[in-house]
């Protein structure tokens, strides 16, 4: 059985794949009095959060939002390489985002301390039970060219993972340390959207898509809501060979 078809993952291809994501986004806030995110980083998120920036007042009670991150890289917020700076350039420093729901990785600190850090976060924001997981209303995810979503890499020590909420996560292959959220948080969620855009994504969208699940080969096929939706929104380069 295709990936696919093991995690019911439903498609949309669209002619606007940022506007896509940017309604998705308003549409899953509206009418939620705390509105718990993990944002992603990259060039499709990025658009997304100048529609977002430019969406019309009230569009988004920004109050009601707290925002995480999926990942990040081992850098400060002012790094350009920086998911954080990137959302803060583009989203934060434009909408009414309470300081307090704001809620980074410390790229700039040692990679296990910086984990342990937002796994105190997690805990605190969601108020969570000892042993509990915290349930996103919604997580944005990309996916790299080697099948790879979050900082979850192909062969890393991360997706392995089962009880820790985040990870300082090694990766060989690009020789740093990335810190993640684990399967645990990103398979608790209420909706996970993959936004997935350009030809060049293509060819690994169905390879991801069309072939039984082997995470360690391609983590994106890890995640798999248990009680949630997995949504793949998809321009039309990226799911021309798909049949979506």
């Amino acid at each position: 059985m295709s990936y696919q078809a093991e995690a019911g993952v439903e498609t949309r291809v669209c002619a606007d794949l940022a506007g896509e994501a940017a309604a998705l986004f308003t549409a899953e806030a509206r009418g939620k009095s705390r509105f718990f995110v993990a944002l992603s980083g990259g060039s499709t998120p990025g658009a997304m959060f100048d529609r977002l920036a430019a969406a019309p007042a009230g569009a988004v009670d920004w109050a009601s939002v707290h925002l995480f991150w999926g990942d990040e890289r081992g850098v400060g917020p002012e790094h350009k390489d920086s998911n954080y700076g990137q959302a803060k350039a583009r989203l934060l420093d434009k909408v009414p985002v309470p300081p307090a729901n704001v809620h980074r990785f410390r790229g700039e600190l040692p990679p296990a301390e910086a984990a342990a850090q937002m796994a105190e976060e997690l805990r605190a924001a969601f108020a969570l039970a000892p042993g509990a997981v915290p349930r996103f209303d919604l997580v944005l995810l990309g996916m790299g060219d080697d099948g790879h979503t979050a900082s979850l890499f192909p062969g890393t020590a991360a997706l392995a993972e089962t009880q820790a909420l985040a990870a300082a996560n090694p990766v060989p292959q690009l020789s740093t340390t990335r810190l993640t959220f684990t399967y645990p948080v990103l398979n608790a969620a209420a909706l996970v959207a993959v936004l997935v855009g350009g030809a060049g994504k293509a060819e690994i969208a169905r390879e991801v898509l069309k072939t039984p699940a082997i995470p360690a080969k391609y983590p994106m096929q890890g995640v798999r809501p248990a009680h949630g939706r997995l949504v793949w929104l998809m321009d039309r380069d990226a799911a021309r060979l798909s049949a979506v």
